[in-house]
């Protein structure tokens, strides 16, 4: 279960990785890079940052970019947290798939409508 200070850095931290992903891919154009969940350890050491990047086509390969660009991501988080973070923690990006999962069953559910049986 996560405590009070936990959800307030999660929130803190998705807020602000979402400014710095806004003006890093504002130069890229065509690209929307979106925190959906910022899950932070007891500790206060690890985030775990799920992002959802459209269009996904191009997915893998911002989440590769950014995982290579994670000490200079923190660096700008830490630099944006400074006055309410002592310590920023070290950062894991994953890539948010929820919404292809849901568009996905909601496809196969049009696909296959089941009749209801009459007696």
């Amino acid at each position: 279960m996560e405590g009070k200070r936990q959800a307030k850095i999660s929130r803190l931290i998705q807020k602000e990785l979402s400014e710095i992903f806004r003006r890093q891919t504002a130069a890229m154009g065509n690209v929307l890079v979106t925190v959906s969940t910022v899950r932070v350890s007891p500790d206060l050491s690890i985030a775990k940052v799920y992002l959802s990047i459209f269009p996904t086509e191009k997915s893998n390969e911002i989440l590769e970019n950014i995982k290579n660009q994670g000490k200079t991501v923190r660096y700008e988080l830490a630099q944006a947290v400074k006055s309410t973070l002592r310590k920023c923690p070290d950062l894991s990006f994953y890539l948010d798939d929820s919404l292809d999962y849901a568009e996905n069953i909601d496809r196969l559910l049009a696909a296959n409508p089941t009749k209801p049986e009459s007696e």
